[in-house]
């Protein structure tokens, strides 16, 4: 019998399956590749929290949470923030709910570790996830980091 839906730790014996999930080529520019990703949460083990979306046997998407983070941190009045860092989905498995099953496993995640808001950011545009992230309640903020435009979802306590 398959093994549900789930987030799988990356492992030696999965770090290349990550690796070789591929997006759209026209969201290739609004979202880093699962291997940046890695190494950015190598170099940032305290904060990063990377994981494999897996159906059954299938590896379908990439998602990695942050926890406690200032998004501007030459700002010393932003407040520690938690949310989805990276996202990626499949190419051919876009659409599925793969996105929101991620976003929905890392607003759990943060509300066990006592939070009650889920952060994230992304560049505006035609093949951009702003629509994904609208759609599943997040909220413009008004901020700007970079190029990127901040979402937030407030979480109830379950």
């Amino acid at each position: 019998m398959p093994l549900p839906l789930r987030l799988e730790k990356i492992t030696p014996g999965n770090v290349l399956a990550a690796c070789q999930l591929r997006i759209r080529p026209e969201q290739e520019g609004l979202a880093a590749p699962v291997a940046q990703s890695l190494a950015e949460a190598y170099a940032q083990p305290e904060i990063a929290w990377p994981r494999l979306i897996v159906d059954g046997e299938e590896p379908v998407g990439f998602v990695m949470g942050f926890f406690m983070v200032r998004l501007d941190p030459d700002d010393p009045a932003d407040r520690l923030r938690s949310g989805i860092w990276r996202l990626n989905i499949a190419a051919d498995k876009q659409g599925r709910g793969y996105g929101r099953f991620a976003v929905l496993a890392v607003s759990e995640e943060i509300r066990r570790r006592g939070q009650s808001r889920a952060t994230v950011t992304w560049v505006p545009g035609e093949h951009g996830p702003e629509r994904f992230y609208l759609r599943l309640g997040f909220r413009l903020t008004g901020e700007q980091i970079g190029d990127e435009v901040v979402g937030e979802l407030d979480l109830p306590e379950a």
